[in-house]
């Protein structure tokens, strides 16, 4: 563990200085390309933007006696996307990944975020707004995760949960901002690639079964297969200048679910983030995200602290602020 965090922050800090330095780099290698090879490379079907952020937020407090943690906190932002367009086909492509980290006074390292979003969309035109599509969506993380203060148990880590769907559907875009896919045959895999995770029945897979002396008779499933109805809503807009407002609703329906009362059940996941340009290098960006999904329940903490018992189906929901130094290659 202390072998990667310390690899975790030495690759923060290197990143940090590419920041600072490959902009440079870069605008001054733009002042050597010919008029005819920008020209050229404008005109290609492949369209290409990166957006790399670090964040550093540090805190500190002598004799304050409005009392006070002192802490430090450092975020890794990439997003990128390659898309592409010829005659009636298209090919969009996202990748977004983040990982955090946050160290206060009395406390160990702890992740503040993690996590690795994929998505593929690809497309013939049949109509100047409308597209038989294929629609591919992935999430996980990097590294395992606890559910502080707890740090002795994992709850999480890379591939449980894992996340991927595939959909065929119709992608109707009234605008270029806007994109509204349906499909009625949509695929929702959820991996726990944990044997402990999955025993519990961690994510929806099938728990263990255990004999009245409490042996082991079978172990948990590591996959949860669904299949059923999904609605995709897609916004990625400039709504004012230097303002970016990027809003991704998926609506899923489960329609096989062996328990019939369960069909009516919408999973819910709606991530909006808005990224805001003070400068060339600096931007602060804020998301949140909500998530429901029928088969994960959240469980009920004890009021002495011990594991829980119960368990709930409630909306999940993370929100992350963050100031830091960017770049922007588009």
């Amino acid at each position: 563990m202390n072998y990667v965090i310390l690899r975790t922050l030495l690759a923060s800090w290197l990143y940090l200085l590419f920041l600072i330095t490959v902009p440079e780099i870069l605008t001054a290698s733009d002042e050597t390309v010919s008029p005819g090879e920008t020209e050229n490379e404008e005109q290609g079907p492949w369209t290409y933007s990166a957006f790399l952020s670090q964040q550093l937020n540090q805190a500190s407090f002598s004799n304050w006696v409005q009392g006070g943690e002192n802490s430090v906190a450092s975020t890794s932002v990439v997003r990128l996307s390659a898309n592409l367009k010829q005659k009636n086909f298209s090919w969009e492509n996202r990748l977004n990944m983040a990982f955090g980290l946050i160290k206060t006074e009395d406390k160990p390292l702890r992740k503040s975020e993690d996590y690795i979003h994929l998505i593929s969309k690809a497309g013939r035109e049949v109509s100047p707004h409308l597209s038989t599509s294929w629609l591919g969506e992935f999430r996980s993380q990097f590294y395992k995760g606890y559910n502080y203060p707890n740090d002795s148990v994992v709850v999480s880590r890379f591939m449980a949960p894992g996340n991927l769907s595939l959909s065929l559907g119709i992608d109707y875009k009234p605008w270029e901002f806007l994109s509204i896919f349906l499909s009625p045959a949509s695929g929702k895999f959820t991996f726990v690639r944990d044997q402990q995770l999955a025993n519990k029945g961690a994510y929806g897979v099938r728990p263990a079964e255990y004999d009245d002396d409490g042996n082991l008779v079978r172990e948990g499933s590591k996959l949860n297969a669904e299949f059923g109805a999904l609605i995709s809503i897609m916004f990625s807009k400039e709504v004012f200048e230097n303002i970016e407002i990027d809003s991704r609703l998926n609506l899923f329906n489960n329609l096989i679910d062996s328990d019939r009362s369960n069909r009516k059940n919408t999973d819910i996941d709606w991530e909006t983030s808005v990224n805001m340009k003070i400068n060339r290098y600096i931007t602060a960006s804020f998301l949140v995200r909500m998530l429901y999904d029928h088969d994960t329940p959240i469980p009920v903490e004890a009021a002495d602290g011990s594991d829980a018992e119960e368990y709930t189906r409630k909306m999940q929901i993370k929100q992350i602020f963050g100031l830091g130094l960017s770049f922007r290659l588009q």
